[in-house]
């Protein structure tokens, strides 16, 4: 029996361990007769020096103690097991101590593996610290591991490790890492957490406490860092700034308000110039400390993304009907559109800019290949080439209402074009009132040039209606309903079957009508739908008004819980290509491509379902991103050919333009 079989139907897990550590220990257990005839392990405590019985919680203790003998080199001696912590008349037992070198009665380092959640285990260790004034805490349940500096009573800020036996805690803290550094120790990948996992942490401890825009804040943050990492790519062996480093609360903020304004001058049109970072020292440390170890730059901005769409959702966005799209389905959109680089792009409700970067990384990566050009796993961050950076300049453009979208979009879009975005504060519906719009001042001083380029690809002059995109892929916003008779009025559907004006249409509708405006002929859409416009029979009239425009390409179903926890309504991706002698000539009989989504990718609560490996704990792909169990497409062999590949197979026997 090995110590896989001990842990095999708990929570805890092996992944912080050495395989010499866990090949020690399955060197040592030893098989014992119990009851019922059922064999027992047992095994030699490294500390005890006595034959213990092997479960899961003592698996994952003998391990870390071994990491602390054999890798952090503190001797046996200092070591004390279910160390008793006082609570008034109450007694516990801390799972390990380490006392301090010189007074060997003051404890040192407390470690827990006792809960395997990190929340419950962290404010036990919080107790145990403020108990016996441990000025360091350690929790680990083998998969996850978090180190804490008990700051006072009620902070306990994050640090990247705990100090050898050799070093002090002061050592650790003021440690200084380049980007290469930060890949080898990046949070998210060793303990296979997202941002958004760290966000809520944040949420639960500081931020909901600190009577500031939680939102505004993490934006900031985020956005330093992103800046900070982005310097350290285009300069490998400079010294990463948004850290602690051992620094006083005071002299952080102003070192991290200094950075943030470095990176509003450079990345414009996101924050007003003279933004200031609202936290206080205090806050702002223990942000910066529990941030400091994560990596936000990967190859396609996910981690970012991932953590902005939960901040967009907790504001404004659902009231609008607008959520956000997830990754694995707009991945599975672009594959299924296979943009070139020589064909323009938007996304007319654009949030945080998904479809537009995912295009972008798509793009790059077939011109990477075409050129011989190796494409590494922080691909977001290599400086790119003169007309990788010129295609994303001209070809990629987003448009949303929302205010705080567009800011985020702008962002993403920045960092993944090197410097470049066209992502324009607009109300795409109401197209006859962006004159009054891009007249005023403040909106020319951020988006003018982006303006400027979308304008070029109008079909004529002086007009906002029609233009020549090659593609467009969108999730419009999918409840609520417009209801002014000055916009209804611009558009077919805003009539009825019979002709009649309405007196309001859902905001989904118009934008069917809207997306094809902007396409040239042979243009081609993806646009995420309610599953009734496919099926009800008073919405017949819009299915006519595509067909009579378009070729219908594929009908893709989402699982419900594709949307979730935000809305539960059922959705479909249809994928149309507008009639064109050249690129689609219009035929009366084709055959269209169904699917439907097997693999649901979120669990009823709307959390996102890992692949996981044999031993329970979550895939990691090449670049070292948690992988999603769904069926769209193919991830890198993890999740098998999908929706995606049918598609193509499919649009190549048909002969489909896009597919040559």
């Amino acid at each position: 029996m090995t110590i896989y079989d001990i842990l095999k139907d708990s929570s805890y897990k092996t992944e912080q361990f050495s395989t010499e550590a866990i090949e020690r220990l399955n060197a040592n257990i030893v098989e014992k007769e119990g009851k019922n005839g059922k064999k027992v392990c047992f095994v030699k405590c490294l500390v005890r020096q006595k034959e213990i019985q092997l479960k899961p919680e003592e698996v994952i203790r003998q391990l870390f103690l071994d990491k602390l003998i054999n890798e952090y080199g503190y001797p046996i001696s200092r070591m004390q097991l279910e160390y008793p912590v006082y609570f008034g008349r109450e007694v516990k037992r801390a799972d390990i101590v380490i006392m301090d070198e010189d007074r060997s009665f003051v404890p040192y380092v407390i470690v827990e593996v006792k809960k395997p959640k990190l929340k419950d285990g962290k404010e036990q260790l919080k107790s145990y610290c403020n108990s016996t004034g441990a000025p360091i805490a350690v929790w680990t349940n083998g998969e996850q591991i978090a180190y804490y500096n008990r700051k006072d009573p009620n902070y306990f800020e994050d640090i990247r490790d705990i100090p050898k036996a050799s070093q002090t805690l002061m050592d650790v803290i003021s440690e200084r890492w380049t980007i290469e550094d930060l890949k080898a120790n990046d949070v998210l990948q060793k303990d296979k957490i997202s941002l958004k996992d760290k966000i809520k942490d944040l949420e639960d401890e500081v931020l909901a406490n600190a009577g500031v825009d939680v939102f505004e804040e993490c934006f900031k943050l985020i956005f330093t860092k992103l800046y900070d990492e982005w310097l350290s790519g285009q300069t490998p062996t400079r010294y990463l700034e948004f850290t602690n480093a051992g620094r006083t609360e005071f002299k952080l903020k102003e070192a991290i308000q200094e950075l943030f304004d470095k990176a509003n001058k450079k990345w414009k049109g996101v924050f007003e110039e003279k933004s200031k970072i609202a936290l206080s020292p205090s806050h702002l440390s223990i942000c910066v400390a529990s941030l400091q170890s994560v990596k936000l730059f990967n190859s396609n901005l996910e981690v970012v993304d991932d953590a902005f769409e939960y901040l967009m959702n907790k504001s404004s966005k659902g009231e609008k009907g607008q959520f956000f799209t997830p990754r694995y389905v707009i991945e599975m959109c672009v594959k299924m559109m296979n943009p070139k680089e020589n064909e323009t792009m938007i996304d007319t409700a654009c949030g945080s800019s998904g479809f537009p970067v995912h295009t972008i990384f798509h793009v790059w990566r077939q011109m990477a290949k075409n050129r011989n050009l190796k494409v590494s796993d922080l691909f977001s961050l290599d400086q790119k080439p003169y007309e990788f950076t010129e295609y994303v300049k001209n070809n990629i453009f987003g448009i949303d209402f929302d205010e705080k979208a567009v800011r985020v979009a702008r962002t993403l879009n920045l960092i993944a074009g090197d410097g470049h975005t066209n992502v324009l504060h607009l109300n795409t519906l109401d197209y006859d009132r962006w004159d009054e719009t891009t007249s005023q001042e403040d909106w020319r001083r951020t988006y003018y040039e982006g303006f400027d380029r979308l304008i070029d690809l109008r079909r004529e002059e002086k007009q906002n209606k029609e233009f020549n995109f090659d593609i467009i892929m969108a999730n419009p916003p999918f409840a609520g309903d417009v209801k002014e008779t000055r916009i209804l009025g611009k558009y077919e559907l805003g009539k009825n079957s019979q002709g009649k004006m309405q007196n309001k249409v859902g905001r989904d509708i118009l934008f069917i009508e809207r997306n094809l405006d902007f396409l040239k002929p042979g243009g081609r859409m993806a646009i995420v739908l309610p599953q009734g416009r496919f099926n009800n029979s008073s919405d017949k009239y819009i299915r006519d008004f595509i067909a009579e425009r378009c070729r219908i390409l594929a009908v893709v179903g989402l699982h419900v819980n594709t949307f979730k926890p935000h809305t539960g309504t059922k959705t479909s991706v249809l994928f149309v290509q507008k009639w064109d002698d050249e690129l689609c000539p219009k035929k009366e009989d084709y055959p269209i491509f169904f699917a439907t989504q097997q693999k649901k990718g979120k669990d009823n609560s709307g959390d996102k379902i890992y692949v996981k490996l044999s031993d329970g704990s979550n895939t990691l792909d090449s670049h070292g991103h948690l992988v999603v169990e769904h069926d769209l497409y193919n991830h890198e062999n993890i999740t098998g050919d999908g929706i995606a590949e049918a598609f193509a197979e499919f649009a190549k026997k048909e002969g489909l333009s896009f597919f040559h």
